[in-house]
């Protein structure tokens, strides 16, 4: 099977730390995600995404695959003794992961037993002649903040396979449209009834389990039920106070930052952070002083001009 560049396809160099792919991977999350990417290769794109982000995240995962990466091994273009084969065809949160994800890590994180197609006919169905009750099938959902606020109405696709009471197999796909209730939080599982593979015989199908994945927002952090934004400040904006506006997951709020305002400075939004149970959470604006790129002469001859004419002194508290 074919080797996958994961620096490669979140853009990242192989020496990147951890807060670069963070980024690149939500900034490329939320561009190619199926539900607002008009790119007719926007599914098998969004799974390389995951997959790469899920190996480089991941201290160990990472080391052992830049181990094989060092090894040479992409040049050859494929994993010896594999066959070429790319992502399965199963619909969006299935087949999450690739064939060669699975030879390097074992198969972790591959869709339970009856999920999509990656089950032989023997795994899924029993042997037995006599009616039994169909298999539960669990396939992950991929959602954005913004649609927790709210009840949402998705369209999912999936498919699995049947065999007839004759002993025949054959691939059977659905489609449905689901309601997911405002408030879902990451790996939650939501129980579709009914909505899974088909009994044999007389017996009721299983059901669906849909297990909720957020898609990281590429400005705010989740911390419990309240989110969090950092806003960059110019020095000027911290010492003198500014009015800006601060985007929330429902559209922008008017946000007053005092004077002598400093970097780690929490400020509060209530009522705007993730929808749960006992109501909304909170969004908390975190503060950091940016300082201007001091390559220029005139940014030099600024800051030195400060240096002669204030008496101020950060490290006061360290005389004695």
């Amino acid at each position: 099977m074919d080797f996958q560049d994961y620096y490669k396809i979140l853009s990242v160099a192989p020496g990147a730390d951890s807060e670069t792919i963070k980024n690149a991977y939500r900034k490329l999350a939320r561009k190619y995600h199926p539900d607002v990417s008009g790119h007719h290769e926007a599914e098998e794109n969004f799974k390389q995404i995951a997959e790469a982000y899920e190996v480089l995240k991941d201290p160990n995962k990472r080391a052992q695959y830049d181990q094989l990466r060092g090894s040479g091994v992409q040049g050859a273009g494929r994993l010896q003794g594999e066959p070429a084969k790319q992502y399965s065809q199963s619909s969006f949160g299935q087949g999450r992961f690739s064939g060669f994800f699975s030879s390097l890590f074992g198969g972790a994180h591959q869709p339970t037993q009856g999920v999509g197609t990656h089950g032989s006919s023997q795994q899924i169905f029993s042997a037995q002649s006599t009616a039994s009750k169909g298999q539960d099938i669990e396939t992950e959902l991929q959602v954005f903040l913004e649609d927790t606020l709210t009840t949402t109405s998705k369209r999912i696709s999936y498919s699995f396979s049947h065999r007839d009471a004759q002993g025949r197999v054959s691939q059977v796909s659905k489609i449905l449209n689901v309601k997911i209730p405002a408030g879902v939080v990451d790996g939650e599982r939501i129980r579709l009834k009914g909505q899974g593979a088909q009994g044999l015989g007389d017996a009721p199908p299983g059901d669906l389990y849909l297990r909720i994945h957020l898609v990281p927002h590429s400005l705010f952090e989740i911390e419990a039920q309240d989110l969090i934004i950092i806003v960059p400040l110019a020095p000027w904006e911290a010492a003198l106070g500014t009015s800006l506006e601060l985007p929330t997951l429902s559209g922008k709020v008017k946000l007053r930052i005092p004077a002598n305002s400093e970097t780690g400075q929490r400020l509060r939004i209530k009522g705007k952070g993730l929808v749960h149970k006992d109501g909304q959470g909170d969004l908390y604006a975190v503060l950091k002083v940016v300082l201007p790129d001091s390559g220029s002469e005139e940014i030099k001859q600024y800051w030195q001009q400060q240096t002669g004419a204030s008496a101020f002194g950060p490290r006061m508290e360290w005389r004695g």
